[in-house]
């Protein structure tokens, strides 16, 4: 598939999801946006190596052609994206990620239940591990916890849900005297009520949106018969949020995914921990010489098959860039930066290799004074780039050991 077939298409500059299709008419990778036309034409740039990746670039190799599902929002997108690749499981889709970093909603199944958010890796042992109530439902893979955030802040002003406090205590919590929970705690809502509204928030999970609000005007109808005109008031609001969401946060960061790609972007990376205990890596983003903190991810290290941690920076170091390289979501860097010496390149190239990754890379060497000595690496980004490179350097140090102090005051063991 080239442009020229894109062209035809003839897609909307409007939010959805959409699929590229494979010559036996199977799904190959499935994604989001706020404007399918710019999202779909940005994988046809001349830069798709190093923006997206080698399995990107293969999964368009095969691609015949492109479907998609138009939406009202791009809150609506994620959720229906999630819903269908846990549907298709497409092969570009579960390789490029990282699955045991997934974050999934799951609902409990209790007479309240809970919307929490788990980690894929941790969700066996969580649900093994809770006595009072077990997992009822679950709904993602969601890659980016940030985005997922300002997704459940959305959904939540739409319908409030529980997530900690405890039903009947006779005491509202602080979040349902802001609206955020309906008050089960303080016995304003009964079980049969709460269940509908759990009934809402799933279908909306499920990328369901006709069926949910075909169910909340059955139910305001049927309250308005009943005269319960304050309870079909505030179905009335629900629906018309549910038909205006906003969801600005999200369209932003969308657009910036694709804006992005024509910033420099520079990643910087470092290991902290003490005798080994308490090992961290943290990756730093810098674009066009600002830092951009929304951006910075934080990485408890695990070490061979999740328990022995190694005190070897260059080992870890590797850990951290390939479960970062298995991130597809993540805008790719123009440059990375590593803190060490020609051990440390060695070990960051070696993974690149391995992947397919064709980024260009660059240390800074210390001396015993922990002040930056000399960059070693590409010559060129080294001497254009020389102040973003340090800054990153410095400010992934900052952030590796305020990581691995909060860890060890906190007393978390990995």
């Amino acid at each position: 598939m080239n442009s020229q077939d894109l062209q035809k298409l003839n897609l909307p500059d409007a939010p959805g999801v959409y699929f590229f299709i494979g010559s036996k008419k199977e799904i190959l990778y499935i994604g989001k946006a706020t404007s399918l036309k710019d999202r779909v034409r940005s994988y046809f740039s001349k830069d798709i190596v190093k923006t997206r990746g080698p399995l990107i670039v293969r999964m368009l190799e095969e691609a015949q052609t492109v479907r998609y599902i138009e939406t009202q929002s791009v809150l609506e997108a994620l959720m229906l994206e999630a819903s269908q690749i846990k549907k298709y499981q497409p092969v570009a889709n579960v390789k490029e990620k990282d699955n045991k970093s997934f974050n999934m909603v799951v609902i409990t199944d209790e007479d309240f239940p809970r919307i929490l958010v788990v980690r894929s890796r941790n969700l066996a042992q969580w649900n093994l591990s809770q006595k009072e109530y077990k997992i009822k439902a679950t709904y993602g893979p969601f890659p980016s916890s940030s985005e997922l955030r300002e997704a459940l802040k959305i959904i939540r002003k739409i319908f409030p849900y529980r997530d900690k406090c405890i039903p009947n205590s006779g005491k509202p919590c602080f979040n349902a005297q802001i609206g955020l929970c309906p008050g089960v705690c303080a016995g304003w809502m009964s079980k049969r009520a709460y269940r509908r509204q759990v009934k809402r928030i799933a279908l909306f999970f499920e990328g369901k949106k006709d069926t949910l609000t075909k169910d909340i005007e059955k139910d305001m109808k049927a309250t308005a018969k009943e005269q319960n005109f304050e309870e079909a008031e505030k179905l009335k609001r629900m629906l018309y949020a549910l038909e205006h969401i906003q969801d600005i946060a999200l369209i932003k960061r969308d657009n910036d995914r694709v804006l992005g790609e024509k910033v420099f972007r520079i990643e910087a990376y470092d290991i902290a921990h003490l005798s080994g205990k308490d090992t961290v890596g943290v990756m730093v983003v810098v674009e066009d010489g600002e830092l951009n903190k929304s951006q910075y991810r934080k990485f408890k290290i695990r070490g061979v098959n999740g328990k022995n941690v190694e005190v070897n920076d260059v080992a870890n170091l590797k850990e951290v860039l390939t479960r970062r390289l298995g991130h597809a979501e993540w805008p790719l860097p123009n440059l990375i930066v590593v803190d060490g010496s020609v051990a440390q390149v060695n070990a960051a190239q070696s993974v690149l290799d391995e992947r397919g990754f064709n980024i260009e890379l660059v240390s800074v060497v210390k001396d015993a004074h922990h002040k930056a000595r000399e960059i070693l690496g590409a010559k060129k980004y080294a001497v254009e780039h020389g102040k973003d490179i340090l800054l990153a350097n410095n400010e992934a140090h900052r952030f590796a050991i305020g990581y691995h102090r909060k860890l060890r005051r906190t007393g978390f063991r990995i």
